[in-house]
């Protein structure tokens, strides 16, 4: 170690408190940077391992390839791992207690498969060929349908159809039924005899609404024929954006006719086709990153700045017995690189303990927030610690750049005059005659001090706008999250749906509404019709997407929801959108509320967008239209007024997407309307608030048919909740964190700044300022130290925020609102934090002896 490096680490054990408040900003800065790191790891890691858990570990998916294309798909270099599935089809099951399940629905796997799918096995073992089978729980034992293992099950495996659906329907189509019961028909395409070796667990990839309860067969490559086909689903050596390519590519060259991807769990490896969410993901990564690294250096910077100041006289002396520019400069790289080798190492392991603390806390709350079964886990990597250590290195060089380089500039002359810091004119110093005016001569004086030491003043404000964006912008992606949750969910009104077949009728619902800690219901009739509207009444957006040819007779079709509410509930939602209630209920006229709002995700750019449905107005009439699916014509079915237009939905009702709008009518309308369609496609659903949805649920599954499902959307809602308000604790934990190192600065800044003007207090005390004068003064320099932090922090955070609000606009659309509560509070914290600074600073000082600190040099 040479001599300048000797005398840097000892002016270091010299200024112990400020050395101190250095190490502890950058140990901060690092944890933050670590913890940041980590969690984007760990949390992709816990995403990434549920997603495994629930869907299984796979990533193409190559639909009906026979054996040739299979081999060849082994072959490919991108291949690691074939899994082989054969949707053998549905089975009835004449034994089935559940009227929306009648099915037995036989799909086959290969060894491969059971290794790569959550397929839980509750007794006995894995089918080991084709004659062999597992049953789920339910269609076992004592609570089931009653087979039980070493049972033979004769099935006659067909693909349901239904009137109206094109193609054969999956495990992911409800049962298809009307009023007089199922509307659907299986086609047999094959007779199977299996032994059940197995009972296994419902499959958590088995949608709750399917037909079919899940039964597992065995299938390998050699069973399969040209005839008989498959599914070949692949996980991959390594995921990257290629793969989407890759994959499209290789089913033309071996004509696969149709390819999928699982986008849930390539999302998680950062790989997506949906472009609006890359775009989204990159860009906001890419400003929280900036706002790091930028504060973490902004805070650093200043502790350095304060150094290099300070040891101004000490650098002096050094160009004084020859020292050069280059040994100035490089003492204070050393000084960051000994503030460095001491704090990265430590800022690591904090943030990894942070983190690891914190995951042990919240775990259990994961757990029910997002409905997970796994947990999170501390997963360092190489490449997260690399970075970490690279980020927080970056941000030591660039804060120490500018100090060192001013440092080299330093000469012996300056600085024993100590004139580097402090250059006066009187322009530099001149303030408006208006400061006097308003707020007297103690006001004048403490703007003119922050003037002259213009270099501590800037530290300090940059420091507190540091912290006003970093508030500011972390409260507004919050409240963005919010926003955009709420705009996903925007249509749903309720806490729990209830829906049986069509077969069920309002007075089958009603008995539930009476059900305790229900405070709200409706019985909603439902069906889908077809109007024409006139091309000067559709909306910009609908004739852009069905173009001139779709015009017949100058209209454009759209697509309408009807909607019947039970009376009371239809008085109600009238009177609360001003509609003349006695009108809507007349039935000489039908007349109808319409909702004019549509929601729907544009194709091309993948935003979510809100708009009106059509530009009509109140007293227009709208004929109705159903469907022959036979015909695949619209055939004239009734004409409804327009009562009134709104944007308010009653409970129940969703906005409909692109060239659809939503008709909203009483029960008896509804019939009437509807009466030469014959009740065909009507379906009736019970929507409720309850005090406790919880409860109520419990209750309805108590009381309801088998055949009745019951989703209970406040539990969704209140997990999505539960993820925002993680969230929250994560970015605020941030928030703190950089507060912490900013109020540390702050304090040092400050403390430094009245300690070096010892004798100027004191020279302004021994010309008659007395302490209520000196109070005032330091209370304005406190004033005006906020106000200029305000006038620069605000504007920068409505920047920053308008960058973030342009970011989500890549997925969600609507208005750009400033967070003028969080910018009340921050305003109010600003102030509090620097006269808090200022007041601990001046009473350090207050009671010091006039002569003594006249007589004291300032160093």
């Amino acid at each position: 170690m040479n001599i300048v490096n000797k005398l840097t680490v000892r002016h270091l054990k010299e200024n112990k408190r400020r050395t101190l408040v250095t190490i502890f900003g950058v140990i901060i800065s690092v944890a933050m940077v670590t913890a940041v790191v980590t969690l984007a790891v760990s949390f992709l890691d816990l995403m990434k391992r549920q997603s495994i858990a629930t869907d299984g570990e796979w990533h193409v998916q190559y639909e009906n390839v026979n054996p040739g294309q299979i081999e060849a798909i082994k072959k490919d270099e991108a291949t690691d791992t074939v899994v082989l599935e054969n949707n053998l089809g549905y089975a009835a099951l004449p034994d089935s207690e559940s009227e929306s399940k009648p099915y037995l629905f036989v799909k086959a796997y290969n060894e491969q498969g059971f290794n790569q799918f959550p397929i839980e096995l509750s007794e006995g073992h894995l089918p080991e060929n084709e004659n062999e089978i597992v049953i789920s729980e339910e269609v076992a034992g004592k609570d089931g349908i009653g087979y039980e293992i070493g049972d033979r099950l004769k099935l006659d495996l067909g693909k349901r159809y239904a009137d109206g659906k094109k193609g054969p329907l999956t495990q992911m189509d409800p049962l298809q039924t009307d009023r007089s019961g199922s509307i659907e028909s299986l086609q047999i395409e094959m007779t199977r005899t299996y032994n059940i070796v197995g009972i296994i667990e419902r499959p958590t990839w088995e949608p709750a609404w399917s037909p079919g309860y899940t039964a597992i067969t065995y299938v390998n490559q050699t069973l399969l024929s040209q005839q008989n086909t498959g599914n070949a689903i692949v996980v991959l050596n390594e995921v990257t954006r290629s793969l989407f390519e890759h994959a499209e590519k290789l089913a033309e060259q071996l004509q696969i006719e149709s390819v999928s991807f699982n986008d849930s769990l390539l999302r998680l490896y950062g790989v997506s086709d949906n472009n609006s969410l890359n775009r989204t993901m990159y860009s906001l990564a890419a400003i929280i990153i900036a706002v790091i690294v930028i504060g973490s250096v902004t805070l650093i910077y200043n502790a350095f700045a304060i150094s290099v100041s300070e040891r101004a006289r000490h650098l002096g002396m050094l160009s004084s017995v020859g020292a050069t520019k280059k040994q100035k400069r490089n003492s204070v790289f050393f000084e960051g690189v000994v503030i460095g080798g001491i704090s990265i190492p430590i800022g690591i392991l904090a943030g990894l303990a942070g983190m690891a603390v914190t995951f042990y806390s919240i775990n259990h709350f994961i757990e029910g927030a997002l409905g997970i079964t796994e947990q999170l886990q501390v997963v360092v990597t190489p490449l997260s610690i690399i970075a970490a250590c690279v980020i927080s290195m970056v941000t030591i060089f660039i804060s120490t750049y500018l100090p060192a380089r001013k440092a080299s500039k330093v000469s012996a002359i300056d600085a024993i005059r100590q004139t580097q810091d402090i250059k006066l004119s009187k322009k530099k110093v001149k303030t408006s005659k208006l400061v006097r005016k308003i707020f007297g001569m103690e006001a004048e004086i403490g703007l003119k001090n922050l003037k002259r030491n213009k270099k501590r003043y800037q530290a300090t404000v940059i420091s507190l706008i540091i912290s006003i964006v970093l508030f500011l912008t972390v409260s507004f992606f919050t409240e963005n999250l919010k926003k955009s949750l709420e705009l996903s969910q925007s249509d749903i009104n309720y806490d729990i749906q209830v829906m049986g077949n069509a077969n069920y009728g309002a007075e089958d619902y009603r008995p539930f509404t009476n059900l305790t800690n229900v405070t709200e219901s409706s019985i909603v009739k439902q069906s889908h019709l077809y109007t024409w509207i006139e091309k000067s009444a559709a909306v910009d957006r609908v004739k852009e997407n069905q173009g001139q040819d779709a015009l017949k007779n100058g209209k454009y079709s759209y697509y309408v929801p009807i909607y019947g509410l039970d009376e009371d509930s239809f008085r109600d939602y009238a009177e609360r959108v001003g509609a003349d209630v006695e009108k809507l209920l007349d039935s000489k006229q039908p007349s109808a509320i319409v909702l004019n709002q549509m929601s729907y995700r544009d194709p091309d750019t993948g935003k979510l967008i809100e708009g009106e449905s059509v530009n009509t107005e109140a007293g227009e009439t709208i004929e109705l239209y159903t469907m022959d699916y036979e015909t695949q014509e619209k055939q004239f079915l009734n004409t409804v007024e327009i009562g009134t237009l709104t944007k308010k939905a009653p409970m129940g009702v969703d906005s409909p997407g692109l060239g659809g709008v939503s008709v909203i009518v009483s029960k008896d309308t509804f019939d009437q309307l509807i009466q030469k369609q014959g009740g065909r496609e009507v379906q009736t659903y019970l929507y409720m608030n309850s005090s406790d949805p919880m409860k109520t649920q419990e209750a309805l599954d108590e009381a309801k048919p088998s055949d009745m499902q019951v989703y209970n959307v406040y539990q969704n809602r209140q997990q999505d909740q539960q993820v925002l308000l993680l969230m929250s604790v994560f970015t605020y934990g941030f928030i703190g964190l950089i507060s912490a190192i900013s109020i540390a600065n702050i304090f040092n800044t400050i403390s430094t700044s009245i300690s070096l003007r010892k004798r100027e207090f004191a020279m302004l005390k021994s010309v008659g300022m007395t302490p209520r004068g000196f109070n005032k003064m330091i209370n304005y320099e406190s004033f005006f130290y906020g106000l200029k932090a305000l006038l620069y922090g605000l504007p920068i955070s409505i920047a920053v925020m308008a960058a973030i609000y342009l970011s989500i606009r890549n997925t969600f659309v609507y208005g750009f609102a400033l967070p003028w509560m969080s910018m009340l509070y921050v305003t109010i914290a600003i102030f509090i934090i620097v006269s808090s600074a200022m007041f601990y600073s001046s009473t350090k000082i207050k009671k010091q002896n006039i002569i003594d600190a006249l007589k004291q040099e300032n160093i």
